[in-house]
């Protein structure tokens, strides 16, 4: 009876058209190792993604979740552009593994909106110091995100992923898209954040604005030592009395 029932379930799974998720999944050719590291450089996009969760769940800043909403925009100006323009992958004998369109390229749309954004922030908004040396970190990091874009747009062609011209398109689309949503947010968005904050919602989910804190990391640095401080001298003299 049990052998029966194996028999038709294999049965009924032959006839099922199986499907591979593929957000997270990644072919390379077997024994190219540098396919090896362009395919983990070409999960770059999710990593970002799961640290901004990281972030806003875990500091509630507002100019981060602002930041995180203008990836979702831009990821969904990017179906509706692939969904009209209906342009498929390079053909490379998976088909089965490639079923969503390939112009513009997601990856690089994202990546190179993100590094856009990035570096205007850091360069631009972000504190200036008096001198460029002091500063000199702000243009490591924003050389760093383009260079992140760069490779991940080179390993979804490299993978054969996408064609050139998907992700040049890509790369425009998310470069240009970044120049007016950091308008939107400096200029629109920055001005209501210290409401948001302020107000029962946003007291409720403690949401922070730290626009006019010149070094974040370090008042958060400070601000804990001192607490911490001052709780511990707190509890010597109770011992002591």
């Amino acid at each position: 009876m049990a052998e029966d029932v194996v028999k038709m379930n294999s049965q009924d799974l032959d006839t099922v058209d199986w499907k591979a998720v593929s957000f997270t999944y990644v072919e390379y050719p077997k024994g190219d190792f540098l396919g090896y590291i362009l395919a983990w450089i070409s999960l770059l996009p999710m990593m970002i993604l799961v640290s901004f969760a990281t972030l806003i769940i875990f500091r509630r800043d507002l100019h981060t979740i602002a930041f995180a909403m203008g990836l979702v925009v831009n990821e969904a100006v990017n179906w509706i552009v692939k969904h009209t323009l209906k342009e498929a992958r390079p053909m490379r004998g998976r088909q089965n593994l490639h079923t969503e369109y390939g112009m513009p390229s997601s990856h690089s749309q994202f990546m190179w909106f993100f590094s856009s954004y990035f570096a205007v922030f850091l360069l631009l908004r972000l504190y200036r110091n008096q001198s460029i040396i002091d500063d000199l970190w702000k243009y490591v990091c924003a050389l760093l995100g383009i260079l992140a874009a760069i490779l991940v747009s080179w390993s979804r062609v490299y993978l054969m992923y996408h064609t050139v011209s998907q992700v040049a398109v890509g790369a425009v689309v998310g470069s240009f898209l970044s120049a007016p949503w950091f308008c939107f947010v400096h200029f629109l968005l920055t001005p209501v954040f210290p409401i948001l904050s302020s107000s029962p919602l946003g007291e409720l989910l403690m949401l922070r604005d730290s626009t006019l804190i010149p070094h974040v990391l370090w008042f958060e640095y400070t601000c804990s030592r001192s607490e911490a401080r001052s709780r511990q001298r707190k509890m010597s003299s109770r011992k002591s009395q």
